[in-house]
């Protein structure tokens, strides 16, 4: 027997997508108007009779948002979707869960399928939170005896039983969410297919759906995931498949395809020339000239993704016009929130850093991506000069951004298997880890 639980073979989907020629005219006669919209109610009506969608605009074009797509996930794979926004992740998962016909090509699914795609899908805004569960069970071909048996989970992981009995067009985002996840998820589908919808819950709500839909797969059901979070990529699917303009250009573990979609499109530039602040002094220029600060791999790559199984220095490169000065280089290191997380100083050199001489230097210090969890992060460049006792502030440079990723599947791995946290990411804003030891002592 096959274990095959989705096929897909050469799927296409296409679109018609009107525009309006006459936004883009700069001048147009009542003549060309008219015609104009002579054209269009004679299309729409051969459209019209013939059984096509009527498409809004002067001229129409085929858009494809899906092209030749084909794949094979088996029973009980957790499989992560990534692409980014306009990629045909929305439109395939459509196609999955049987809300849209695809263009052409084929789809075999093995079981019944739950899909959570967007706020409210499959909910009656009317109807009440107990009645909704009853109506997705009955629409997912439960029996009613069957969804009372799971009634009292639903509602206990959804957190909504205050509101249980009032209209679901009363309730919040995370309110549709939660409840809607849970009927979702307890309800027994084979395939369970979820959406970007997650990140609309708080924190730690999207924890718990991660580590319900691990237990779902335990049980041999199959989860599609599509998330812009490769980290929640990463902990929870096995294997992932990136779309780029319909089509899929990456098939592979997940490590692996989350880290070919961090470097192929996040590089934003990681080689920043110093910006002169408003506070900048003149006679700063006099003594040093900073030329700008760069994150290089061991490789000499420059980039704003770092892996934490590679090794990486940030390097300042400035000209020092006057000797003996007491030149100081900071380096400030943020969550992406704003809090400051440390900072680094150049009095860390083991030269004699005091001494520095006239000419140009390039200062060269170790990120400590042992330190970081995954996540994005900022560092920020600031300069300070002690000159005639006094200290005179020259400016932070231009804010830095990059990504750090744990590419090292032998670490999630560990944490799976023995770890109470899920996925290679600690709690907290730092992974610190700390010197621990251990001293057994014999039964007396």
């Amino acid at each position: 027997m096959s274990n095959i639980a989705i096929s897909v073979e050469n799927l296409s989907k296409s679109y018609l997508i009107g525009h309006n020629a006459a936004q883009s005219e700069r001048y147009t006669s009542l003549r060309d108007v008219v015609a104009r919209n002579a054209r269009n109610l004679a299309r729409k009506t051969r459209d019209m009779f013939s059984g096509r969608a009527i498409v809004q605009g002067d001229e129409v074009e085929e858009f494809w948002a899906l092209k030749d797509v084909s794949f094979e996930i088996k029973q009980g794979d957790r499989v992560g979707i990534i692409g980014r926004n306009g990629a045909g992740k929305s439109t395939l998962l459509k196609i999955l869960s049987r809300i849209t016909e695809p263009t052409s090509g084929k789809v075999s699914i093995k079981g019944r399928v739950a899909s959570l795609l967007e706020v409210g899908t499959g909910f009656h805004p009317e109807l009440t939170g107990r009645e909704n569960i009853f109506l997705n069970g009955a629409i997912l071909g439960m029996s009613r005896a069957e969804i009372k048996s799971k009634f009292d989970e639903i509602v206990a992981f959804s957190e909504v039983e205050k509101f249980l009995d009032t209209p679901v067009k009363r309730y919040s985002s995370g309110m549709y969410v939660r409840l809607a996840f849970a009927v979702a998820a307890h309800l027994q589908p084979e395939i369970l297919i979820v959406d970007e919808v997650l990140a609309v819950g708080d924190a730690q709500f999207q924890k718990k759906c991660i580590g319900k839909m691990e237990d779902v797969s335990k049980d041999g059901r199959t989860v599609l995931f599509v998330s812009h979070n490769m980290d929640a990529v990463n902990n929870l699917c096995h294997s992932a498949l990136m779309l780029e303009g319909g089509v899929i250009t990456r098939k592979g573990t997940s490590f692996d395809v989350t880290r070919q979609y961090l470097s192929s499109g996040r590089r934003a530039t990681n080689n920043l020339n110093w910006i002169k602040p408003n506070n900048f002094k003149n006679d700063f220029a006099d003594i040093v000239d900073i030329i700008g600060y760069s994150v290089l791999s061991d490789s000499g790559q420059n980039d704003s993704i770092i892996f934490k199984s590679r090794i990486y220095s940030v390097e300042i490169d400035a000209n020092i016009k006057l000797r003996n000065q007491n030149i100081v280089f900071f380096l400030s290191y943020f969550s992406s929130s704003g809090e400051l997380l440390f900072v680094s100083d150049c009095y860390d050199c083991p030269e004699n850093y005091d001494d520095l001489g006239v000419g140009r230097i390039t200062l060269s210090v170790k990120v400590p991506v042992e330190l970081f969890n995954t996540g994005s992060y900022h560092m920020e460049l600031s300069c300070v000069i002690h000159h005639m006792g006094w200290p005179m502030m020259g400016g932070k440079g231009q804010m830095m951004a990059f990504e750090f990723v744990d590419d090292s599947p032998a670490t999630k791995m560990q944490f799976t298997a023995n770890h109470p946290f899920t996925g290679s990411s600690k709690p907290g804003l730092l992974s610190v880890k700390l010197p621990w030891s251990i001293r057994q002592f014999a039964q007396s």
